[in-house]
């Protein structure tokens, strides 16, 4: 599973900029901005884990499978927006742009200010069955990138909705359905950290759910860095008590799943 947040938020700026003055041109809805991005980022993930298995002559087949991330139409989260999509801009050109469009905004995580759009919790999803099909036939699946392309189960079928959903929160949910054993999200440091930036951070080792829990409560995660990320690793943990969740550094994978590095998370 891989994010999309600056790729969608260039997909939707580059219709709007070749779409600029031309009658009755609507914005491109998230839910295909969403679907564009699966397909290309895919493409290249697709293509280098398969060049490297080839050098490795391990013969394992890849796929991406365009996903679909069912979701309910009632969540609150399409009355409060709250994930940030797209580039970082400063407060005046955020404010111009979310006025334009009709949209919100916020500051995120002291890296500027981005477009806030409804973030509803992943329920299930479409392709699940293709999915853990190709899962037990030893393929290497890449799957509901972005989060997953957001849909609502109604009277007439699957129906698109506007909204971009966590990677994490769509990787925990697919990986609690799939039966996974561990959940391990790839991130940009080494170990999770307690008071991150200052001179008495704190990395962690091992911790278990009580004491995420409480960590979270005492404010030491960033909303739109290591937060979510904590959330999705709970929430496997939580509804797989023998299993574990390990938050490590992409370079740091081998030494992550023996135990050398990363942070895991467990039951406790």
């Amino acid at each position: 599973v891989h994010g999309n947040g600056p790729q969608v938020g260039m997909i939707q700026n580059a219709f709007d900029f070749a779409t600029t003055g031309l009658k009755g041109s609507p914005d491109m809805p998230l839910a295909e901005c969403v679907a564009m991005s699966q397909g290309y980022i895919g493409v290249h993930l697709q293509n280098a884990i398969a060049n490297q298995l080839k050098k490795r002559n391990i013969n394992r087949s890849v796929a991406t499978i365009l996903t679909q991330t069912v979701v309910d139409a009632s969540d609150p989260a399409f009355i409060q927006p709250s994930k940030p999509i797209g580039p970082f801009y400063d407060e005046e050109l955020a404010s111009k742009i979310a006025k334009e469009k009709g949209l919100s905004y916020i500051e995120d995580s002291g890296r500027g200010y981005r477009i806030v759009v409804p973030s509803p919790e992943p329920m299930s999803f479409v392709e699940l069955e293709m999915i853990q099909y190709l899962v037990e036939n030893e393929g290497i699946v890449i799957a509901a990138g972005g989060g997953g392309v957001p849909v609502i189960d109604s009277s007439s079928g699957y129906q698109p909705i506007n909204a971009v959903i966590d990677k994490d929160k769509s990787s925990a949910k697919l990986a609690e359905l799939l039966d996974s054993d561990i959940l391990m999200i790839l991130t940009a440091v080494e170990r999770v950290m307690l008071n991150f930036g200052q001179p008495n951070q704190k990395s962690l080792d091992r911790i278990n759910l009580k004491e995420a829990k409480e960590y979270i409560r005492e404010g030491h995660f960033g909303k739109g860095s290591m937060l979510p990320k904590i959330e999705a690793a709970i929430s496997f943990v939580s509804a797989k008590p023998h299993s574990q969740a390990i938050i490590a550094d992409l370079s740091n994978v081998a030494f992550a799943i023996k135990g050398e590095s990363g942070t895991v998370l467990y039951h406790g």
